[in-house]
């Protein structure tokens, strides 16, 4: 006759992946995913033994899998959420891609979407119009290009609606001001158009995330060769409802 070891007990719950040490590496990150954890509330709430939890959370631990709060209980770690944020940002292509696509086909534009990370935008997706000359600066923009949040549209869309602290660290050298920023939240997007020069137009528009947060910006950009009069006017209601839709993708 067998018996079975209290620690390999899961609970009802829990998916058994059939590697135990995969297993009881699960069931403290289930218990943490509640909120911070002392030892002994891992120990009472996983059925694990002492030393094999604590030789657990302290391999996680090292693997950033887990960090401890000002306690010393555990925590989730960093690496998990870099890890979310990852799946997330695969999920949101997968749906812009194609919405992309079809802006670029309407508009005739060089349709992009950006991320911000600390203080540069970053190129996350990309649907050039491959009729384009390229030999602008910005005609041709690769998928990871990142550029400084100190001028455009783009900026101005990533930056409008985050905090008080943030944007006024944000408008130090900015070549806008806290009042076009206000101006792009009345109007729910921002745009540049150098008539004078032809040096191009560009539109951009928030994507906006679980919690009506803003993730991510899509801007439409038309070459001075290609400048459409009016852009903002002609093709802001096809934006804005490329971003709604790419925003309705985004993970909960």
């Amino acid at each position: 006759m067998t018996t079975t070891s209290p620690e390999k007990t899961l609970a009802p719950e829990q998916p058994l992946s059939g590697v135990g040490v995969l297993d009881k590496a699960s069931l403290l990150l289930g218990v943490l995913e509640a909120g911070p954890a002392s030892l002994t509330r891992l120990v009472a709430d996983t059925g694990l033994k002492r030393p094999t939890a604590h030789r657990l959370v302290l391999a996680l631990e090292r693997l950033r899998l887990l960090a401890r709060d000002k306690h010393g209980r555990f925590i989730l770690g960093p690496r998990l959420g870099v890890m979310a944020v990852q799946a997330c940002q695969d999920r949101l292509l997968t749906v812009a891609n194609p919405v992309l696509a079809e802006l670029r086909d309407v508009t005739g534009a060089n349709v992009r979407l950006y991320r911000r990370r600390g203080n540069l935008r970053i190129c996350v997706a990309a649907a050039p119009a491959p009729s384009y000359d390229t030999s602008g600066p910005y005609d041709s923009v690769p998928v990871g290009a990142a550029f400084p949040m100190n001028a455009g549209p783009t900026s101005q869309v990533l930056l409008a609606w985050e905090e008080p602290e943030v944007l006024h660290e944000m408008l130090r050298g900015s070549r806008f001001t806290a009042a076009s920023l206000s101006s792009v939240r009345r109007q729910g997007w921002a745009q540049s158009i150098d008539v004078r020069k032809r040096e191009g137009a560009e539109v951009a528009a928030p994507v906006y995330g679980p919690g009506g947060r803003v993730v991510a910006a899509l801007s439409a950009y038309w070459p001075g060769n290609r400048m459409p009069s009016s852009a903002g006017r002609m093709h802001v209601s096809e934006l804005v409802d490329a971003a709604v839709r790419i925003g309705r993708g985004f993970p909960e």
